[in-house]
């Protein structure tokens, strides 16, 4: 008797040992070194891999859209005049959307390369500059709408004042806002369950959560940390990682966990690629890295 609960006591304490250590394992895989694939580019941003983990991603000044293969780690180019696109994101139909600066736009580009454009205004007035977006489990589309002036535009001033958040609808009829008070909101991704919607404002050097509703909207405003961010990812442990100085992982309590250091003045966007979800594809300045990591990325 005293053998077996001797056994029972150890199986229990190897058991909790076991579970401590899994939870205790490094983000970043053993010995994994940052690559940078490419340092050809003028500015990259808006990385978004596609359901077999190729990600493509922008280079706004030079107006094209490129292409990460994970399997042969090579480069080709996606789209020549991309509409100054900056955010991307795939719908749930593997269709790419963009965030066409160039017009105040939001794309959506088929596989065979057709464009629809989603919006161009909101109430008559034309939208400030769609920079981020994520799709919700519904194929609703959220996205920010900061104001940053490009030397492009014709246009010296912002018809709509607010820099806000906004919703459209899966049937791509309505459009409503569904944050506002913010100062220059800019990276936003949603947890892989649909409740929760992070909002970057990088104007005020903050990033908040919020509760996502049935019908799309957003409650329970809360401040996750004090920090902005550019562009933003999540974790299959819902980690949230934000850029800016290299990228910085939080958990969801909002706690940091770590910072990749990028040896480049401005780290712009993350998302995670690769075959298994698994492997860290960040855009900094003219520059794309690749990092393994033992998490993984989150997709419909």
């Amino acid at each position: 008797m005293k053998f077996y609960i001797k056994f029972i006591l150890t199986s229990l304490l190897l058991t909790i040992v076991i579970s401590c250590k899994s939870q205790q394992r490094p983000l970043v895989s053993d010995g994994a070194q940052l690559v940078q694939v490419a340092n050809n580019f003028s500015f990259t941003e808006g990385p978004a891999s596609d359901k077999n983990g190729n990600v493509y991603f922008t280079d706004q000044p030079n107006n094209k859209i490129l292409k990460w293969n994970h399997a042969d780690n090579s480069i080709s180019t996606f789209m020549e005049s991309s509409g100054r696109a900056n955010g991307l994101y795939f719908d749930n139909d593997e269709n790419l959307l963009a965030a066409a600066d160039d017009e105040n736009e939001l794309w959506r580009i088929h596989k065979t390369g057709e464009i629809d454009t989603l919006i161009t205004d909101f109430e008559g007035k034309k939208l400030n500059g769609p920079n981020d977006l994520w799709v919700d489990l519904k194929g609703g589309i959220y996205f920010t709408d900061p104001y940053y002036q490009r030397e492009y535009w014709t246009r010296t001033e912002a018809d709509i004042k607010e820099k806000n958040v906004y919703y459209i609808s899966p049937d791509l009829k309505n459009i409503s806002i569904v944050a506002k008070g913010l100062a220059q909101p800019n990276g936003i991704i949603g947890t892989l369950d649909g409740k929760t919607l992070y909002v970057a404002d990088i104007g005020d050097k903050k990033t908040y959560s919020y509760s996502i509703q049935e019908d799309g909207s957003l409650s329970d405003r809360t401040l996750f940390t004090d920090m902005g961010s550019d562009g933003m990812t999540i974790d299959n442990k819902g980690n949230v990682y934000l850029t800016g100085a290299g990228v910085t992982i939080f958990n969801s309590q909002g706690e940091q966990l770590k910072n990749i250091p990028i040896n480049e003045n401005w780290t712009a966007n993350v998302t995670f690629g690769g075959e298994n979800q698994d492997v860290l594809f960040i855009t900094a300045m003219g520059s794309v890295y690749t990092l393994q990591m033992n998490v993984h990325g989150v997709r419909y």
